[in-house]
């Protein structure tokens, strides 16, 4: 493969070179990931998008919102790329994979491009190149990047380490009203959209909307955030209303945050956190090869027979890794 030629089809903003990248980047083989490396290293860093990561339960209507929004932003004459999360079968591994269908007017949006990708059993809702996959995107002139998680609920924080900015994506009336004073996924979420508020959803829409930004007044003001956010606003992506005033919102905050220097500290601190990361995966893969997996093995079997208590066996191991 001539990886050149592929790094500057993707600044070139060439649609099936970028589709080609994204699929080396997610390829598992160990010469593939060798190319993949040399590609991302070929690429202007300079170049940035605007990356919103979008969660919310499954059923909510995130397709169709994502669909709604990239068209109000494609209007506008900005260059929209989704990527889009989905299961992994915990027995076989596929996935559907088809949010394309799903998004069948976006998809067929000259200045959008949607990009489906396995979760490969990834925990946090991403997959596990979508960092990757989102500097290919930027890399190829996209001014927004939409990030789907899987949609799984309240662990789904990781995307918060991805994306600029963090959508949660949730339906009126969906139970306990003080859901939104919860830990976790709330904590990271810079506007909350209840969406679904037309028709006969639309009063309990409303009602759950006002309940969330109760709520949220009770949480603790983060410092990237000015005064009034995190926000609750009812949407209707069935309708496209309120998208537009979710968006004027986005704005907002990203100027303030440009502004007061947040942006760049938030880039900043992400990669540090995708170091870390990739320095994880690394030690896993290690223990994958021998001779750690012969020793992994031996102790596992202890562990099974009750020989050997799991931390006692792990500090073991990692005993003989620090010794080597």
């Amino acid at each position: 493969m001539n990886i050149a030629a592929l790094a500057a089809g993707v600044e070139a903003q060439d649609r099936r070179s970028l589709a080609r990248a994204i699929t080396l980047v997610e390829s598992a083989r160990a010469d593939h990931r060798a190319q993949a490396l040399d590609l991302l290293s070929r690429l202007d860093p300079a170049r940035q998008a605007l990356r919103i990561g979008l969660s919310g339960t499954p059923g909510v209507g995130k397709s169709t919102f994502i669909e709604t929004f990239g068209l109000m932003l494609t209007a506008k004459q900005l260059r929209v790329a989704v990527l889009a999360v989905d299961p992994s079968s915990a027995r076989s591994g596929g996935s559907i994979l088809g949010d394309k269908t799903r998004m069948e007017r976006l998809s067929r949006d000259p200045l959008a491009f949607i990009r489906p990708s396995p979760s490969q059993a990834q925990m946090g809702g991403l997959a596990r190149r979508s960092r990757e996959a989102v500097a290919l995107c930027e890399a190829a002139g996209f001014d927004i990047v939409l990030i789907e998680t899987v949609g799984v609920g309240q662990s789904e924080t990781v995307v918060a380490e991805l994306c600029d900015m963090f959508l949660l994506l949730l339906a009126p009336a969906g139970g306990d009203d003080l859901q939104g004073v919860k830990r976790g996924i709330m904590e990271v979420a810079d506007l909350i959209l209840v969406n679904k508020a037309d028709g006969d959803l639309k009063s309990a829409a409303l009602r759950t909307c006002a309940d969330y930004a109760g709520a949220l007044r009770l949480l603790r003001r983060r410092p990237q955030d000015p005064d009034g956010f995190p926000k609750a606003i009812a949407v209707s992506a069935l309708q496209a209303e309120g998208l537009a005033a979710a968006w004027a919102e986005i704005e907002t905050l990203t100027d303030w945050r440009r502004k007061a220097g947040h942006w760049q500290a938030n880039r900043a601190a992400q990669a540090r956190h995708w170091f870390g990361e990739e320095v994880r995966r690394g030690l896993l893969n290690v223990l994958e090869r021998e001779p750690a997996k012969g020793i992994m093995d031996q102790l596992g079997t202890e562990v099974a027979l009750g020989k050997a208590s799991p931390e006692a066996a792990a500090a073991r191991l990692l005993g003989l890794l620090g010794k080597g």
